[in-house]
Parts: C-alpha cells; sequence; structure tokens
C-alpha cells in the first residue's frame, strides 16, 4: 500500500494492518520532524511533491521491494504539507517471515525514497528564514540530514 496524505499518519493502524499469522518479523520506520537539525532550531517541516509522479514512483518502489523480498506487507505512506515537531512524515512498514527481509526491505525502501521520489523538504526555522532540503546521497545521510 502507498499513500500521500496530508493527515498526521497513524501508525498503530499501519502496524495493524502488517500484522498476519505469515509475519513473523514487522519492521515499522517513521521519520519525524525533530528540533534541531545541523545546529539549527527547526520550527515545522513543510513537503510538497509531484504527486501524480510521486504515487507512481512509490508503487515501483513497493512493487519492487516485494519482487526482492518475500514481503507479507509493504506500507509506504509520505506526509504532505506541514509537519509540526515531533510528528511523522514518512513511515514504511515492512512484513515478512524473518527479520531480515523485513529489515533489508525497510532500510532499502526509505533509502530509495529518499532518492527518487519527487517529494520535497523545506525547513522553516525558529528564526523565521526557511531553506528547501536537497536530497543527498544515501552514503553521506548518516552524516548530514538523514530524515
Amino acid at each position: 500500500m502507498i499513500q500521500l496524505t496530508d493527515q498526521p499518519i497513524d501508525s498503530t493502524s499501519l502496524l495493524a494492518q502488517a500484522h498476519s499469522p505469515d509475519a513473523g518479523a514487522i519492521v515499522l520506520f517513521l521519520g519525524t520532524t525533530r528540533r534541531l537539525t545541523n545546529g539549527r532550531e527547526t520550527r515545522t517541516l513543510f513537503y510538497d511533491a509531484y504527486e501524480e509522479m510521486a504515487r507512481k514512483e512509490l508503487a515501483n518502489l513497493e512493487a519492487e521491494a516485494r519482487e526482492r523480498w518475500a514481503l507479507t506487507e509493504c506500507t509506504i505512506v509520505h506526509r504532505l504539507g506541514e509537519v509540526p515537531l515531533g510528528e511523522s512524515s514518512v513511515a514504511i512498514v515492512a512484513a515478512s517471515a524473518h527479520r531480515r527481509a523485513a529489515f533489508e526491505a525497510g532500510q532499502w525502501l526509505i533509502d530509495a525514497l529518499k532518492e527518487r521520489v519527487p517529494i520535497w523538504k523545506q525547513e522553516h526555522w525558529a528564526d523565521g528564514t526557511t531553506d528547501w532540503v536537497h536530497p543527498t546521497p544515501v552514503a553521506n545521510q548518516e552524516a548530514s540530514n538523514d530524515n
């Protein structure tokens, strides 16, 4: 399942949908709005997308993940619009019979989403300024802005 929404992401509901007698592992990743980014205080985030293309690419990611791993569930939800501090902007759920597939699929999905899906993030800083954040290569995300 893929979804773009302007509403808060309900992770409890997503986990409930992933439960299955065939799933021995369910991995949930939530990307949330944090207070500090590279020493600057964030007030809120704003996400925009080329929605038609984003939906198509999210569906491609889901299909590719299902081909690469034996998943019982694969869910990708991304929020658009304003996302206040502490709230989730993205949720990935990967469920499978075994934990390795669920973890690998979840990691791959968030990394591929950041690289391939036309969704853009704008930081709204506490000092009143704003900056559009451009994706960085996956290898550099840990050291910079990984959310």
